[in-house]
């Protein structure tokens, strides 16, 4: 294993790792940690050339790349579940170009993934990390995702898990929950209360927390997906990633992932990252535009579940990672998102959930207003299946027409309802 410690990223203090476990015992929950690598040695282990060469098509052919002992990958044959996560498709969108005047526009279905969300890459590594830690129970708060995510990883390792999500958590990612054996609670609260609830559980019961961004291995499990783009692009970087933001750890796990391969010497520069807010739960949209250090937290009012975060736990890295890349943050209205919902599934073929589909909202938003140039490679994140949230769905597309059984009732119908006849 080739990581050494970690760093915290609001106050720069590095420690080993066996010297804490989660956040910066300095800054407390406000100091998110990040994994460091001996980049030396990495140089000298892997080269691009080594990796086109691994048969491995999941998020385990970046081994060298994790920090996960050997020992303990070699367990994932035993967990076929886990095994198979990542290597996500990269759709070219070629309608969608056309329509917008750009030259290459790409999408990252990670709705394909095992539970349908990109929260797998996250979630599979932080129960490998909870083996290493020799605990029972893993412990998270989530809107639903990434709690799917980890009951399913857990479950397929043996691991027992305690999930708190909102209550108006869609019923179809709650019943993924059930179905993998999860101990599910619901919160009557908001996701942030049930993130607060989860710590205390956590520190109380002695479970291993896998929440977003106070656990620092979610962002290396997120990270992968940079590295996949990067291999299926050919062996470069996009110019610009759309991707949808609610406590800001996809958007800085594809920065650790992009920085990763900067450090590696496989790509010049890291991709401008364009994190897409709910225009009702954009704490860290605003605090980019006027120009903060931090947030101020907001009652998220959203139908995007998966985003609906009033304080992003990943607030430092995420505005680092838009400010350094030269990237933005935008906001879609839940009408553009409902919108950008119809068009991905019709232009592109790929059925996402409203918080998936507000990263291609962002894309249209930023394409209307010049924000992307037009020989430019974008790559869009779609980080959930529609099959998530199938209301939204049918909000989006409408109900369907009932017609008679009786041929001659029913074609006269369709005759008039299609114009023809």
């Amino acid at each position: 294993m080739f990581a050494i410690g970690f760093r915290c990223g609001r106050c720069g203090a590095a420690y080993g790792l066996e010297e804490v476990r989660y956040v910066c015992p300095r800054d407390g929950a406000e100091g998110t940690l990040d994994v460091v690598y001996d980049e030396a040695a990495l140089r000298r282990a892997l080269t691009p050339e080594v990796l086109r060469r691994h048969s491995d098509r999941s998020m385990w052919r970046y081994g060298p790349l994790l920090p996960v002992r050997s020992e303990t990958l070699d367990r994932l044959g035993d967990a076929g579940l886990v095994q198979t996560v990542g290597w996500t498709p990269l759709i070219r969108a070629v309608r969608t170009e056309r329509r917008l005047g750009l030259r290459g526009v790409y999408v990252k279905d990670d709705g394909r993934n095992p539970t349908g969300s990109f929260k797998d890459r996250a979630s599979a590594l932080v129960a490998l990390k909870a083996i290493e830690a020799g605990a029972a129970v893993v412990t998270t708060a989530s809107s639903g995702n990434a709690a799917a995510a980890l009951a399913g990883m857990a479950a397929a390792l043996g691991l027992r898990t305690v999930i708190f999500v909102p209550a108006s958590a869609p019923a179809a990612k709650v019943a993924q929950l059930l179905i993998y054996g999860a101990r599910v609670y619901l919160v009557e609260g908001s996701y942030d209360q049930a993130f607060d609830l989860t710590l205390a559980a956590a520190e109380a019961f002695g479970w291993y927390c896998r929440n977003t961004a106070y656990n620092p291995f979610t962002r290396e499990g997120k990270k992968t997906a940079a590295y996949e783009i990067w291999e299926q692009l050919g062996g470069r970087a996009p110019d610009r990633v759309f991707v949808a933001v609610g406590d800001g750890n996809i958007l800085t796990g594809l920065w650790k992932g992009f920085r990763d391969l900067a450090a590696l010497g496989w790509i010049e520069r890291v991709p401008a990252l364009m994190g897409v807010q709910a225009a009702g739960a954009a704490p860290l949209a605003r605090a980019w535009a006027e120009g903060h250090a931090a947030v101020v937290p907001v009652v998220p009012q959203t139908l995007a579940d998966s985003i609906a975060v009033g304080r992003p736990r990943d607030a430092t890295f995420a505005l680092r990672a838009v400010r350094e890349t030269g990237g933005a943050f935008l906001t879609v209205s839940d009408e553009e998102i409902l919108a950008a919902l119809r068009t991905l599934a019709r232009e592109v073929g790929v059925f996402a959930e409203p918080s998936a589909a507000a990263a291609f909202a962002g894309l249209e938003r930023a394409a209307r207003e010049g924000r992307v140039g037009p020989d430019e490679t974008v790559v869009v994140m779609s980080t959930g299946s529609g099959l998530k949230d199938i209301p939204a769905a049918v909000r989006a597309a409408g109900e369907p027409r009932r017609i008679p059984a009786d041929p001659g009732a029913a074609l006269g119908r369709l005759a008039a309802d299609l114009g023809e006849g």
